[in-house]
């Protein structure tokens, strides 16, 4: 599982890229490979074969380069820590260093097994040839690591705001049908309508009254439930929901209110249009690192609403999955005919209570 951490805080706090990820690496050693092209091109001469200068001038970058990811990839939680600015000064200062050491170390192996490698400038020169072009590579890199990483900010930052508004969106979308509910057990059993009030006290107080734009599954459940209690009470034995979700890391978060309005689109367009009723079937499971989670309501051949509240509901999820996690294929719709589902699938994100 993915390590603990709280989504709604994380707004892009690493500015550096995660030198131990594979793909990192992959960059850095092609980048690498380029520069070691570029070096033995400018330095080539007729003296010297170009594949002999690029297999040392190689080499040596690519150890370079190598040894500068591993530290990068072990020193950047600290760096992290500096801020924006002095991260990638440090940065700067510790791949410098690594070069450095690098070119002592080569120019020392040189001296001592002279007939090993071959380094035909003097100490001062190669030491300081070294140091100008690195500082150059590593300036640039950095540069555009540092605007790299203020675009992700300001993308990251624009999708939290969105996620936001559409939040704002969904709360009163929610209230007015759950007050819809109560308004029409009032003309019809008013004890019943007091105990939906209770309950959808005790849902803004848990839920709405907070404002994350992710919650725990435990509470998206206990929310969902509640409605659950509020709509039974309305059409009474007409409703079943099944709910297995027994095998669930409850504290895994997701996107505030997700589960009750899908619950609430599988009452509204399935079960309220068929005379007998039926189960809404609430299903979740672990694939791996991420969580699958699907309603499945069955359908009333030939009926349809043609209200288009609830469409508002699953199109305001789907836009909330996508900016959260990137995916276009986070919320899945199956229409069978029959049968209609929605699937939910997104990473494991478990926090510490």
């Amino acid at each position: 599982m993915i390590a603990a951490r709280d989504p709604d805080k994380e707004s892009s706090q690493a500015y550096l890229p995660d030198f131990c990820a594979a793909s990192t690496l992959f960059i850095v050693v092609l980048v690498a490979a380029l520069v070691a092209i570029i070096l033995a091109l400018a330095s080539h001469d007729s003296q010297h074969p170009f594949l002999i200068e690029l297999s040392k001038t190689s080499f040596f970058v690519l150890w370079n380069a190598l040894l500068g990811t591993v530290v990068m990839c072990q020193l950047r939680p600290y760096l992290e820590k500096a801020g924006p600015t002095r991260a990638f000064v440090l940065g700067f200062v510790v791949l410098e260093a690594v070069c450095l050491v690098v070119a002592e170390s080569a120019w020392q192996l040189t001296r001592i097994f002279g007939q090993s490698a071959i380094i035909s400038s003097s100490h001062s020169y190669f030491i300081l040839h070294t140091f100008a072009i690195s500082s150059i590579v590593i300036a640039l890199a950095m540069r555009y690591l540092y605007i790299s990483s203020e675009w992700r900010r300001s993308i990251v930052l624009e999708a939290q705001s969105r996620i936001s508004a559409l939040q704002a969106l969904i709360r009163p979308h929610f209230l007015f049908n759950s007050m819809n509910t109560i308004a029409s057990l009032t003309r019809t059993d008013p004890a019943r309508a007091e105990e939906a009030v209770e309950d959808l006290s005790d849902l803004l107080r848990a839920n709405l009254g907070g404002a994350s734009n992710r919650s725990s599954l435990k509470q998206e459940f206990e929310t969902a439930a509640i409605y659950q209690r509020i709509e039974k009470l309305r059409l009474g034995d007409r409703l079943h929901v099944k709910w297995d979700i027994a095998g669930l890391p409850m504290r895994a978060r997701i996107p505030s209110l997700t589960i009750q309005p899908l619950l609430e689109n599988a009452i509204y367009h399935g079960i309220e249009l068929l005379p007998e009723g039926g189960e809404v079937l609430v299903r979740g499971r672990v694939l791996g690192d991420q969580l699958e989670i699907s309603v499945s309501n069955p359908v009333a051949v030939g009926e349809k609403r043609t209200a288009g509240g609830n469409k508002m509901a699953m199109a305001n999820i789907r836009q909330r999955f996508e900016l959260a996690y990137g995916s276009s294929d986070a919320v899945r719709i199956d229409d069978a005919g029959d049968r209609f589902t929605v699937t939910l699938r997104f990473p494991i994100d478990e926090v510490v209570e």
